[in-house]
């Protein structure tokens, strides 16, 4: 009797975390087929409601406020991991973004609560919130451990809210997933990017980068560091990333560095901050969220904004008092872009105005350079409203100009790319650049140096030992 007792109080004892699958095989004979080990949730009550149905109605809240207006999926995005109630909209409209073929999504989150060298993930079998069980893929947990160096860390996975927030937004949006939750402590990008990189070969698997921005800064400070944080990752820039700037800044980076060795990008979905929500603007918390794209932004906005922009175009010209914030536009827009904007009457050359380093939002740029395109050019009179019917518009997205290093002016010539580079030459204060469209009326290399020659204010024939060029590509919009 003492014996039966004891075996039912261990059972009791063990219920809590473990799952016990049976079923009846040929002979009737119920059998055990397998034990799950379960990771109760950690913060729900907290971080989150521990109320299903409460939680399944605030996650509907997010969907019907979602200002996300993208409809490319992807297979990795960066979203926030704070409070459902402070960032829980952004980590919807990032989370949502992810391909519903997938069937493993990796989430990467810092740390927070117990410090660990290296990788570290879990040896559960299944994560239970208040929408029930979401699997844990095994076979990969195992890969990660034998092939990658990632340690088995669940003391520290077992108060950690980063990668749990995430979890309720799978849950909804997927049916049949299973997660690989990696946890990040003292370990360089490296070791993420190589995860990813291994990884996404299969298109079947998805990634999660969980992190917040700047931590406990004045609204106004924050919104200037965010920003700038921002700006880092829309490019890829990797000098001064550091985890003040974002406490998952090293799957950042590992995602930074995937996106840039592929020439992918990873675009804007929004922004935002604990003051939205709080309205405490003294200390806040910063949230951004970020999808990956196969292929350059500039190339990503032409395929699903061109309209846009040309209208925008027309409207600015219409209106010099255009206001942007009754504008409703793609987040991709607020990031830091150079933009030429062409105006054409007849056919004929009416105003061109442009920008050649980014240093302002998308946005600002197009309706800035095509109000001056068409009233600020020196070298026509202004546009006056009777002529703004008969304009017609193209709008030259630049990339990032990159110096050009030669020997001497042959060798600069051979290095450029007939009809696809724009080039800035510079030397001393004569400066001048020519778009690549300006392949199509000065298809001779020769010719077309010495023209933007002469354009800068210099001969056909200069050229010096200070003699600078840069290249660049642009997306035309027409």
């Amino acid at each position: 009797m003492k014996k039966i007792i004891l075996v039912l109080f261990i059972v009791l004892l063990i219920i809590p975390i473990l799952s016990v699958k049976i079923y009846a095989n040929n002979l009737g004979v119920i059998t055990m087929d397998s034990i799950e080990k379960v990771k109760q949730p950690s913060v729900a009550g907290t971080f989150y409601t521990s109320n299903k149905a409460e939680l399944e109605k605030q996650i509907l809240e997010f969907k019907k406020n979602s200002r996300n207006t993208y409809t490319t999926k992807t297979r990795a995005v960066i979203v926030p991991h704070a409070g459902l109630i402070y960032s829980g909209r952004l980590a919807f409209e990032g989370i949502s973004q992810l391909d519903k073929n997938i069937k493993n999504i990796f989430i990467f989150a810092p740390a927070h609560r117990v410090g660990i060298e290296g990788l570290g993930t879990t040896s559960y079998d299944v994560w239970l919130t208040p929408l029930g069980k979401i699997k844990i893929n095994r076979t990969i947990v195992n890969e990660l451990v034998s092939k990658f160096g990632v340690k088995i860390t669940d003391e520290a996975l077992a108060p950690e809210h980063a990668i749990e927030v995430e979890l309720p937004f799978v849950q909804t949006e997927f049916k049949d997933v299973k997660i690989i939750p990696v946890l990040m402590g003292n370990v360089s990008p490296e070791a993420v990017y190589k995860i990813i990189s291994h990884y996404y070969k299969d298109k079947q698997n998805g990634f999660i980068i969980s992190s917040d921005l700047s931590h406990y800064l004045p609204d106004e400070t924050a919104k200037r560091v965010d920003d700038y944080t921002a700006h880092r990752i829309e490019t890829c820039t990797f000098d001064n990333f550091t985890h003040e700037l974002a406490c998952g800044a090293t799957g950042i980076m590992g995602l930074m560095q995937f996106a840039k060795d592929n020439g992918f990008s990873l675009i804007r979905i929004d922004m935002t901050n604990s003051a939205s929500t709080t309205f405490d603007n003294s200390r806040v918390v910063g949230y951004g969220t970020w999808f990956l794209y196969e292929g350059g932004r500039n190339e990503f906005i032409k395929a699903n904004y061109s309209d846009f922009i040309l209208k925008l175009c027309k409207e600015s010209i219409k209106n010099k008092k255009l206001d942007k914030t009754k504008l409703v536009y793609p987040q991709v827009f607020s990031e830091y872009g150079a933009v030429f904007v062409t105006l054409e009457k007849f056919g004929q050359l009416r105003g061109c105005i442009g920008s050649i380093i980014p240093q302002r939002s998308i946005i600002d740029d197009i309706i800035n350079n095509a109000q001056n395109a068409a009233y600020s050019d020196s070298r026509f009179n202004p546009v006056e409203k009777n002529e703004i019917k008969d304009l017609s518009f193209a709008v030259s997205l630049l990339s990032v100009p990159t110096p050009m290093k030669f020997r001497n002016e042959e060798d600069l010539l051979n290095q450029i790319r007939q009809g696809v580079d724009g080039i800035i030459i510079r030397d001393g204060n004569y400066q001048a650049v020519y778009l690549p469209s300006v392949w199509e009326q000065i298809s001779d290399k020769k010719l077309f140096l010495n023209s933007l020659k002469v354009k800068a204010g210099m001969s056909p024939d200069y050229f010096s030992k200070n003699f600078k060029a840069y290249r660049f590509e642009t997306v035309y919009i027409k």
